[in-house]
């Protein structure tokens, strides 16, 4: 039986919904089950999963075990979850609101999972809010004047040009209300800042040298986020740039949970009045999807 428009938006909406539950592929050296690959294969379906990026995979894994294996798609769905519960523990635990949503749209398919619904399960799940997103208006947002004091950076002599460079990073994470911490010194080593994003934390190294940064400046600040919590992210912030050389030589056989920017990036979000957190989110969607730490804003907002 063919697949109507209304249920091929139900398993669209699915598929934005357990976006985030897993990865896409393992992580070298993790669990091989905790992924959206390794749940396909695990129930029998990896013919389905079409690898490449992760949304329209996901979307072809539903599609296809709807349409050809529907006597399969209870059993995805639970294991997916089962799973998601594990791996979204310490990152962004799995809320109620998310749970009767995807009940809902379950039952737009004609299926009803009853360990889903069960109320103890239901119950033991936090709410979970529904944030709007806040518009450019009412963070209102001075565009034109954070550019000019960013290109204003480039006038300074080099030493203080460092220090100026810190205070715009602070106070244009500040702006969007990411709750920056500034320069602080653990034990050994400086952290440039940090700040706050979807409950997640993202520790700063700031770099504005005038050469690309290389695979010695990438491999410190990855062993500095390896050593906090397994939760901690980090991004680089490199106003030349990385070469491409260091970049290919950290990718090779390494999970990351970097992300990056560079001066062209600054530029492109501040002349286009974008977002700073829709900028992250661009770029932690690229990574997690590819593994690439770098993408240019020009590139991901055309």
């Amino acid at each position: 039986m063919a697949v109507t428009p209304k249920q091929a938006k139900a398993i669209s909406d699915i598929a934005d919904l357990l976006y985030d539950f897993l990865p896409g592929k393992p992580y070298p050296y993790a669990n091989q089950a905790i992924s959206f690959q390794g749940v396909a294969n695990e129930v029998g379906l990896s013919q389905f999963w079409t690898g490449g990026s992760k949304l329209p995979a996901i979307n072809a894994l539903l599609s296809n075990t709807y349409e050809h294996q529907k006597g399969k798609f209870c059993g995805l769905i639970i294991a997916l979850i089962n799973k998601g519960i594990i791996y979204k523990k310490k990152r962004n635990p799995m809320t109620k609101n998310e749970m009767v949503k995807l009940n809902n749209l379950i039952l737009v398919l004609e299926f009803k999972i009853p360990e889903l619904w069960d109320n103890d399960f239901l119950n033991s799940l936090a709410e979970g809010a529904v944030i709007a997103p806040i518009k450019n208006e009412e963070r209102q947002v001075n565009y034109n004047a954070l550019l000019t004091d960013f290109m204003a950076l480039m006038n300074l002599e080099p030493k203080q040009r460092g220090f100026e460079f810190e205070k715009f990073l602070n106070r244009l994470f500040a702006e969007f209300e990411l709750k920056p911490r500034s320069s602080f010194r653990l034990v050994g080593e400086q952290i440039d800042g940090s700040f706050e994003l979807d409950g997640e934390y993202y520790l700063i190294e700031a770099k504005w040298q005038k050469t690309p940064l290389g695979i010695s400046d990438l491999l410190t600040f990855h062993g500095k986020i390896a050593g906090k919590s397994s939760w901690t992210r980090g991004i680089v912030v490199s106003y030349n740039g990385f070469s491409k050389e260091g970049l290919e030589a950290f990718s090779k056989g390494r999970a990351t949970n970097l992300i990056t920017l560079d001066g062209q990036d600054f530029y492109a979000m501040l002349s286009k009045n974008i977002q700073l957190p829709n900028v992250l989110k661009a770029k932690i969607r690229w990574a997690a999807e590819t593994g690439e730490i770098v993408k240019s804003v020009f590139e991901l907002f055309t």
